[in-house]
């Protein structure tokens, strides 16, 4: 059987990631700080609980399956603080830094051999933030972007090993990861991007034989509601 890492796989685009990979046959190991509130089960979804900040946990996660075959690796959890730049603490920083830039490349790190050798996918969830200014969330575009860049740069690297490196940059998303914001999507489909289809565009990656390395989603309007 197959299997597939995917981070944040507690909730939101992850979640929905990891019941695509599961329709297609893959055990997945999904990662996430609380599962507590994850209402989906199936016998090849395997949670994980993980603290992304802390590279001690990711080694363990690595220590207990780095024997085991690796297909794809998702890197799909995120963190997000904004407002003025000044105004942001010293932790909040950090805190984007350690889960959105600094953890997918750990994970990145010691899962690339396990990928070269099933010829596997790395998939970065991204932000439109990454490839625009980024108004009151300066740090959170810097980890995206600096995601984006290395994803782009590792598969100029390892593109003759048989790697896929795909990035997707989703704007605006219809998920809970707003609950903590002082702003959200504007609730008309036509405004926000759902992430079942997120989901299955990383299954139509998967099953085509097109090299696809970078994708940006947009929904056809945009407008955001401030809470």
């Amino acid at each position: 059987m197959k299997v597939a890492i995917v981070t944040g796989g507690s909730s939101g685009i992850g979640l929905e990631i990891a019941k695509v990979l599961i329709e297609l046959d893959y055990l997945v190991y999904a990662l996430g700080r609380d599962f507590s509130k994850t209402d989906f089960e199936n016998k090849n979804f395997i949670k994980r609980e993980c603290d992304l900040k802390n590279r001690k946990e990711i080694t363990l996660f690595w220590e207990l399956i780095k024997r085991q075959r690796v297909d794809i690796l998702i890197n799909s959890a995120g963190v997000g603080y904004f407002g003025l730049y000044e105004n942001l603490s010293l932790d909040e920083i950090d805190e984007m830094i350690e889960v959105n830039l600094k953890a997918p490349l750990f994970l990145t790190k010691l899962f690339i051999k396990n990928l070269k050798v099933t010829k596997g996918y790395i998939i970065n969830i991204n932000s439109i933030s990454a490839i625009k200014p980024a108004i009151y969330g300066c740090v959170y575009g810097a980890t995206k972007a600096g995601l984006r860049h290395f994803g782009k740069s590792l598969w100029a690297e390892s593109r003759k090993s048989g790697i896929k490196v795909v990035n997707i940059e989703p704007d605006i998303t219809k998920t809970n990861w707003f609950d903590d914001k002082n702003f959200t999507y504007y609730n008309d489909k036509e405004y926000y991007i759902d992430p079942k289809d997120i989901a299955n565009l990383i299954k139509n990656i998967i099953k085509s034989n097109l090299t696809i390395t970078d994708i940006v989603i947009e929904p056809q309007k945009f407008r955001v509601e401030k809470k």
